[in-house]
């Protein structure tokens, strides 16, 4: 059997092809193809939990496949949406739930939340509303014909060139958030939507007049590239989650060193605190492993953790492939240490579970009791 450091870098130095190679397993395929070809037709809450193999397949992809039993939580979970601060998921210290919910967007798109675009459903409602406030009824044919020859043809832009080479599609879209593409200046407009707005420096977010923000934000070709016309995070999305869920446990199956770095490698770049780490078990336990921590260690008081991990670690490291490696090099030679590959294969699945550290279990137990009650 392969050490874990081995194990590890043969999956990890071409994750697309790993992840290809799960994809092709038969009941991976078949899973997957058959929740490709339903997730479109689901227009509710009820739809979704209901199909059992659909939504299996979801919580897995969220890494809640755990909790796929407990429908009425994530129902609740569901129809409070993320919009509120205070919604059921924004308040779980879990953020899986977040984000299944924000995937999942029920409570602000209704029935288009599995079809959702936001350059397609956003843009085209928006423009019906501009249209209105100069004075043209939606209903009109000019404004029917617009809309149509958008829809028909937005799905075909690929990048920020093919938006602004197609002169009606181009006005289309500045007009949906109010802006008159004949007195705009065309090379301002590319270098606001090249910058998007993830960074707080990007053209559009220095810029005082939020609509064009709006406008970068609508069409993201800076954070979803080529699939920024019909990205849809219930979609491929999920697929895509689905498989590196898969891989990782796969993996588990013979090494849960492995399985725990595959982890780590995939989480990493959402690290943005130690705190992060400490509320996540599976992370912490990477972190205390590679520096040598007794498994004790995480019983201890929580700020003195994070302050001794800031110490040791510099933060910024996870989002450097090359110092994120270093590191996972460092965590799969001590777990193998620790754990040698002929008895390596031990069951940490509680490490997957809820963080425990921050109290999720306590906020997970308490909702559902609310639940049942």
């Amino acid at each position: 059997m392969l050490n874990t450091f081995t194990s590890y870098q043969l999956i990890a130095k071409d994750i697309t092809k790993s992840i290809t190679q799960i994809s092709k397993q038969p009941v991976v395929d078949r899973d997957t193809k058959y929740y490709l070809d339903n997730i479109t037709k689901v227009k509710s809450i009820d739809d979704f939990v209901n199909n059992d193999r659909l939504f299996k397949y979801a919580m897995k992809a969220f890494g809640l496949e755990d909790m796929d039993y407990a429908k009425a939580f994530m129902v609740k979970a569901l129809k409070e949406g993320v919009s509120d601060p205070n919604s059921f998921a924004n308040k779980l210290t879990d953020k899986r739930y977040a984000d299944f919910v924000s995937a999942f967007n029920f409570a602000a798109n209704g029935a288009d939340a599995t079809i959702y675009n936001k350059t397609q459903q956003f843009t085209t409602s928006n423009y019906a509303k501009q249209a209105q406030i100069a004075g043209l009824d939606p209903n009109s044919p000019y404004v029917k014909g617009e809309t149509a020859y958008y829809m028909a043809n937005i799905t075909k832009v690929k990048s920020v060139d093919d938006l602004m080479s197609d002169n009606r599609l181009y006005t289309y879209a500045l007009a949906s958030v109010g802006l008159d593409a004949a007195t705009e200046n065309k090379d301002t407009i590319k270098k606001v939507l090249l910058g998007g707005i993830r960074d707080p420096n990007s053209v559009a977010n220095k810029m005082t007049d939020k609509t064009y923000a709006a406008l970068a934000s609508t069409f993201n070709f800076e954070q979803y590239g080529e699939s920024t016309t019909t990205y849809n995070a219930a979609q491929q999305p999920t697929v895509d989650k689905y498989l590196r869920q898969t891989l990782e446990e796969n993996a588990g199956e013979s090494n849960q060193g492995v399985r725990l770095a595959l982890y780590f490698q995939r989480k990493a770049p959402t690290i943005t605190n130690w705190y992060d780490v400490l509320a996540d078990t599976a992370l912490s336990s990477v972190v205390r492993t590679a520096l040598g921590l007794p498994d004790s260690f995480a019983t201890a008081d929580i700020d003195k953790q994070a302050q001794l991990f800031e110490q040791k670690l510099n933060l910024s490291d996870f989002t450097d492939p090359t110092k994120l490696g270093k590191f996972l090099t460092r965590f799969t030679s001590m777990w193998e240490i620790n754990n040698p590959t002929s008895t390596a294969v031990t069951s940490v699945s509680v490490l997957f579970a809820q963080p425990t550290s921050v109290g999720i279990s306590t906020d997970l137990m308490m909702a559902m009791l609310k639940l049942r009650s």
